[in-house]
C-alpha cells in the first residue's frame, strides 16, 4: 500500500476525507490508473473508489482519460494542494459573511422583541477580571460618549490606551465629544503628546496635562459611567477593573479630577529635546544585560538611534555586531560610512562586525534559539579575547516577518531575556509597517515588550523613530 497513515491524516487537513486521500495519493503514485488497480493498491473498496471520485473531479485534482477501460489521472500535488487550500479559504469566507448576516438578523430580531428598562435610581457595579473583558468594557464606554471622556492614568497606560482605542476616539472627536487626559509629569523623554497627534490629530478636542501624584487610575464618561482599575502598576486591562454607573462614587472621583485638572501643568509648558540629546540620554543609560526593543518608522531613524548606539560603545572600547535582515551588509557599511563610523578600520581590528540574517538566525531556511544564543555567547567570548571591554549587538528582524517566522520570534525574544546569561547590550529592531501587517499587532507588540527589559518607544519621530525608556 502506497499511501501513509501520516500522508491521509495531512490531507484530510485539507478537506478530504480518508477514502478520498487514498483514491488520490494512490492515483499520483500510479500515474494512470483504472479504477480495479486504484482500489488494490490503496486498500479502499471499489464502490468507496467511485464515491470518492465525484468530490476529487469537481475539485479538479483528478480527470478522467477516454478509453475502455476508463482510467483516471491526477494533477501534481503542489497543484492540488494549492487548489484545497484555496477551497478551504473560500469556504471560510463564506462562513464569515453567513454568520455576519445571522448577527445582523439577530440583532434585528433582538432589538424588536426585547423590553429595554433603565432604571438610573438602580446603581450597578461590576468587577472585570479579564483582559479582553476590560478591553471590551472600556471600548464601549469610548463608543457611548456624547460629551467628555476623561481619563487619568500611568503615561505607559495612556500610550497604550491611545493605541488600542485610535479609531474609536477618533470618532469620538468627530462627534463632538472632548477629551482630557492626565498623566505622570515626565522624568525625561515626552512621548505621549506625539503618540497622541500621531494617532488622533485631535486639535483642540483632546488636552493632555501632567500632575506630580495621581490619585488614582480610572476612565470616566459624561460623568455617568466609570471604569477604575485596582492597580496602578500595572500594563493596560492586566489587573482586574470595576466598573460602575454610581452616582456616589462617581461624583467625588469626578471633583477629584477636576481639582487635580486645574494644578496640573499644560503638555506645552514641557520642554522638548533636540534629537541628539534625546539618542544619547538614553545610549548612556543602557547597562549590560539589557535588552531593548527598537520600533523604528525610516531608514533614517534606524540609522539615527542604532549607529549611535554602536559607535557611543566603539568609541568606549567594546566590540559592535549588527545583524542585518531588511538592509543588506553593504548597504549598512555604507550607511555606517556616511555617519562617520570608520567601518574597514573597526572590521580590521575586530571591533565591529556586520552579518547577513542567514550567517546568524535563519540558516539554511532553518531557525534555532540554542543555535542563536549559542553565537551570541561566541562573538561575547571572542569580544572579550580580542581585550574588548564589553559588547553591544542589534539585529533587524525583518527576516522573521519575512519566512512567517513571528511565533519563533517571540519565543527567541522571551528565551533571550530570560536565559540569556552574557553581560551584552543587545537591542531588536522592528519596523513598525512589518509589525502592523500582522494578524493582531497590539498583542504582538504586547508580547515583545513583556520579553524585553527596556523598550524603545517615541510615538511619531521621523529621524528617531518611537522610543520610551522603562526598566522591566
Amino acid at each position: 500500500m502506497l499511501t501513509s497513515d501520516e500522508n491521509i491524516k495531512i490531507l484530510s487537513d485539507f478537506g478530504l476525507t480518508a477514502n478520498q486521500a487514498k483514491v488520490y495519493v494512490t492515483i499520483v503514485h500510479l500515474g494512470i490508473a483504472s479504477v480495479g488497480q486504484i482500489s488494490k493498491i490503496s486498500g479502499v473498496r471499489r464502490e468507496d473508489v467511485y464515491r470518492a471520485m465525484p468530490k476529487l473531479e469537481k475539485l479538479g485534482l483528478i480527470e478522467r482519460v477516454l478509453g475502455t477501460p476508463t482510467k483516471i489521472r491526477a494533477i501534481p500535488v503542489d497543484d492540488a494542494l494549492d487548489i484545497l487550500i484555496k477551497h478551504e479559504k473560500d469556504r471560510a469566507s463564506q462562513k464569515v459573511s453567513e454568520l455576519a448576516t445571522k448577527k445582523e438578523e439577530f440583532l434585528k430580531n433582538f432589538k424588536r422583541n426585547s423590553v429595554l428598562l433603565e432604571e438610573k435610581s438602580d446603581s450597578q457595579f461590576s468587577l472585570i477580571s479579564e483582559r479582553e473583558a476590560i478591553l471590551s468594557k472600556a471600548s464601549a464606554l469610548v463608543r457611548s460618549a456624547k460629551k467628555e471622556i476623561d481619563a487619568i492614568s500611568s503615561r505607559q497606560k495612556t500610550s497604550e490606551f491611545i493605541f488600542a482605542f485610535a479609531d474609536l476616539l477618533k470618532k469620538a472627536i468627530k462627534r463632538g465629544v472632548k477629551i482630557r487626559i492626565i498623566t505622570e509629569m515626565p522624568e525625561e523623554e515626552d512621548h505621549v503628546p506625539r503618540i497622541i497627534d500621531e494617532q488622533l490629530s485631535p486639535g483642540e478636542s483632546l488636552k493632555l496635562k501632567y500632575a506630580e501624584k495621581l490619585p488614582t487610575h480610572c476612565l470616566m464618561v459624561d460623568g455617568k459611567e466609570m471604569l477604575v482599575t485596582t492597580s496602578t502598576d500595572a500594563r493596560l486591562a492586566e489587573r482586574p477593573s470595576l466598573w460602575t454607573n454610581s452616582v456616589s462614587l462617581i461624583e467625588p472621583l469626578q471633583r477629584e479630577f477636576e481639582d487635580v485638572w486645574h494644578t496640573s501643568v499644560n503638555r506645552s509648558s514641557v520642554k522638548a529635546e533636540n534629537e541628539t540629546e534625546k539618542v544619547m540620554r538614553f545610549i548612556k543609560q543602557l547597562k549590560p544585560s539589557d535588552h531593548v526593543i527598537f520600533v523604528y518608522e525610516t531608514p533614517e531613524a534606524k540609522f539615527n538611534v542604532l549607529f549611535n548606539y554602536l559607535k557611543y560603545g566603539l568609541d568606549n572600547g567594546e566590540a559592535a555586531l549588527y545583524v542585518c535582515s531588511e538592509a543588506t551588509p553593504g548597504q549598512i557599511k555604507n550607511a555606517m560610512k556616511n555617519f562617520g563610523i570608520d567601518v574597514g578600520e573597526r572590521e580590521k581590528t575586530g571591533a565591529l562586525k556586520i552579518l547577513p540574517y542567514s550567517d546568524f538566525y535563519i540558516i539554511d531556511g532553518k531557525f534555532s534559539i540554542t543555535n542563536t544564543l549559542d553565537l551570541w555567547s561566541k562573538f561575547y567570548k571572542e569580544a572579550l579575547r580580542k581585550g574588548f571591554k564589553g559588547l553591544r549587538v542589534t539585529g533587524e528582524t525583518a527576516c522573521f516577518f519575512k519566512y512567517n517566522m513571528v511565533k519563533e520570534l517571540v519565543e527567541y525574544e522571551k528565551a533571550l531575556h530570560r536565559t540569556l546569561e552574557i553581560p551584552m547590550i543587545a537591542i531588536c529592531s522592528y519596523r513598525v509597517d512589518r509589525l502592523n501587517k500582522v494578524e493582531d499587532p497590539i498583542n504582538l507588540y504586547s508580547e515583545l515588550a513583556r520579553a524585553h527589559g527596556t523598550v524603545l518607544f517615541t510615538g511619531m519621530d521621523q529621524s528617531l523613530g518611537r522610543m520610551e525608556l522603562r526598566k522591566g
